[in-house]
């Protein structure tokens, strides 16, 4: 499995609250947060690990470079207008076979991402497997309509009153994707989510994998909420949810 990681944006919003440290840099019980993904990464059969920063994340820069890793690795320093751009630029580090894509700040639990990436390695007539969760901790979540088969029909950015799951941003996708990736870019198409619904209508079949939860770093708050869903050994613990309740 080629693993790669988006940390290319700025952390703004955590800056403005306090935070003082790049995102990805950010501890979650002393680990920074691009540290724990590569570690569950690095435990999930590995081939190659591509990770992309932004030109004025020096200090993040400097972490991966002291990394020493079992796995080829591709380090991209670029700045990009969005995670799609980004998903392009690591995508050409990837080696044959199927891929898995999130961002630095999305933060879910070990034992569920192992049994999610086991499926997807298992299963030879899907095109992707999409992360999703029925648990909103989103400022603009994505909305998933799917089949009785858990196959992916449409990506929605508004609720229609009757969701069950969310978009959780863990992309397990195969090469088809890449194809409509470079026509995404040749098209001007923008966003990460214009581009799963272009894969909808590629006719590519993703396949809806369930999450328990699903957490955004977004926030100085979402921090500690972060570290206490880590922490739960309650699978259906109700957590605060610091982005719609400021």
């Amino acid at each position: 499995m080629n693993y790669a990681i988006i940390a290319a944006g700025e952390g703004s919003r955590l800056v403005q609250e306090g935070v003082q440290l790049p995102k990805p840099l950010v501890c979650l019980d002393g680990t920074p947060m691009i540290k724990r993904l590569i570690d569950i990464f690095m435990e999930c059969n590995p081939t190659s690990l591509s990770v992309i920063v932004n030109e004025h994340m020096t200090q993040v820069r400097d972490y991966l470079e002291g990394l020493r890793l079992p796995v080829p690795f591709n380090l991209v320093v670029k700045s990009t207008p969005s995670s799609m751009h980004s998903f392009y630029e690591v995508s050409r580090g990837f080696t044959d076979g199927k891929f898995c894509l999130t961002t630095v700040d999305t933060i879910f639990r070990p034992e569920e991402f192992r049994r999610y990436i086991k499926a997807f390695e298992a299963d030879g007539t899907a095109d992707g497997y999409m992360a999703v969760t029925s648990f909103i901790d989103d400022e603009k979540p994505l909305y998933i309509d799917a089949d009785s088969d858990m196959v992916i029909t449409r990506f929605r950015d508004d609720s229609d009153g009757h969701d069950r799951y969310i978009s959780g941003g863990i992309y397990g996708l195969t090469a088809p994707a890449l194809d409509v990736l470079a026509d995404c870019m040749q098209r001007g198409v923008s966003r990460m989510r214009n581009y799963q619904r272009a894969l909808v209508d590629a006719g590519l079949r993703l396949k809806a994998y369930p999450f328990d939860k699903i957490i955004d770093v977004d926030h100085a708050g979402d921090i500690a909420t972060a570290e206490a869903f880590l922490n739960s050994t309650d699978p259906t613990d109700q957590l605060t949810n610091n982005n719609q309740n400021g």
